[in-house]
């Protein structure tokens, strides 16, 4: 039983279709099972034309599409989707390939709020599992790559329920450290991903055979990218913790590009949070109001609660960095550039951001004795800069 097994169910409880996850993965509103088996035996052969016709007998009559609610919708992308991919592994631009797919990709995009093709979750979290996976080459090394996102993904999504909480609330309330807390339980499963990535994912796999799918494909006079894991919401994570108000222009750009790509409540969430003070800068501007050695519990606790959780993001993103370098290097790479639109020297300079604020907050707190009890009343809202 996996993490994603542990956690997984209580998305169903939410209202957002998106998070039926049993429910889109079942779903096959075009019938596509039986000729999905057959895609990696098509990508092998680059059979240009058994994918062209495989495109075309899946496309589903518009006014049928209409009808479909959102679950249907989001099945339907996915396995139009990975089609699509396909044909552009090959040098074939689906829409020119098959004309017709565009007016369908333009109303599931409108029916599920997303862009007009497959995303990663499409490609991940909601695609079943067992024989009725969708897969490129059939290889285990690209079922382990979709296992890795989606064991990240239920975490990902209750730690933007506690990253809200923080942002309503100052670190001298006990809240704030709890809020915290539970976010670092959270995130913890994108170092489980990572490590199961570069256990299990060689980096000449994922170079050579299997970035190659994830290209850019062409909708309507406009280019959308393909399945990455840019677009699972870890930035979405920074942005309360440190991104809103202390981030550069280069992931200011990146996130604008990858917004897109979100599910509707992320975007909705970003727009919420993105004016706001992060909580690096209330607990700097928390501190500054401590002359004294000691520092209040509550703010003490709240300090080591932010540094823990960065912490878990510095370490994340270290190593991923790696498996990055190694995927991108010279003697590798096809690509200059992430799936998700990224170069490494992004990465890189994410992490150090996200090391700078680490750091930040640790050295606000060194040196100083532990906590004295009681924290003044005045001081509950002296720290909204």
């Amino acid at each position: 039983m996996t993490l994603y097994d542990l956690v997984a169910p209580g998305l169903e409880e939410r209202g957002d279709p998106r998070y039926h996850l049993a429910d889109i993965c079942a779903a096959d509103p075009l019938g596509a099972d039986a000729l999905l088996a057959a895609l990696p035996a098509m990508n092998a052969d680059a059979d240009v034309a058994a994918l062209t016709v495989a495109l075309r007998t899946l496309l589903p009559d518009h006014d049928r599409a209409a009808e479909w609610n959102v679950v249907a919708a989001l099945a339907a992308m996915r396995d139009l989707g990975i089609l699509l991919g396909s044909l552009k592994r090959h040098g074939v631009q689906p829409a020119e390939a098959v004309p017709e797919v565009v007016p369908i990709l333009e109303l599931l995009g409108r029916r599920t709020d997303m862009v007009p093709r497959d995303t990663v979750h499409h490609y991940t979290t909601w695609n079943p599992a067992g024989p009725r996976r969708r897969t490129y080459t059939g290889h285990p090394m690209e079922t382990d790559l979709q296992e890795a996102v989606r064991m990240a993904f239920p975490g990902l999504v209750a730690a933007l329920d506690t990253c809200a909480r923080v942002a309503c609330l100052e670190p001298y309330d006990p809240g704030f450290a709890t809020a915290l807390d539970r976010t670092a339980h959270h995130v913890r499963s994108i170092v489980d991903s990572i490590d199961f990535t570069a256990s299990n994912i060689s980096p000449e796999f994922f170079a050579l055979t299997l970035r190659p799918y994830f290209e850019e494909v062409d909708v309507a006079g406009r280019s959308y990218l393909g399945p990455a894991a840019a677009q699972v919401p870890l930035w979405l994570v920074d942005l309360t913790l440190w991104q809103c108000d202390r981030s550069d222009a280069a992931y200011d750009a990146f996130l604008a590009e990858s917004l897109p790509y979100s599910l509707p409540s992320w975007r909705e969430f970003h727009e919420q949070y993105a004016g706001g003070v992060s909580a690096v800068s209330k607990l700097s501007a928390a501190l500054s109001w401590e002359n004294t050695e000691r520092l209040p519990r509550e703010l003490a606790a709240s300090a080591l609660a932010l540094g823990r959780v960065l912490k878990i993001l510095k370490t994340f993103r270290a190593r991923h960095i790696v498996i990055a370098r190694k995927a991108y290097s010279d003697d590798l790479r096809l690509y200059e550039e992430g799936s998700g639109g990224a170069p490494v020297a992004l990465l890189r300079s994410i992490l150090d951001l996200t090391r700078d604020n680490e750091t930040l907050v640790r050295q606000a707190t060194s040196g100083r004795p532990g906590p004295r009890s009681g924290a003044p009343a005045a001081r509950a809202g002296s720290s909204a800069v």
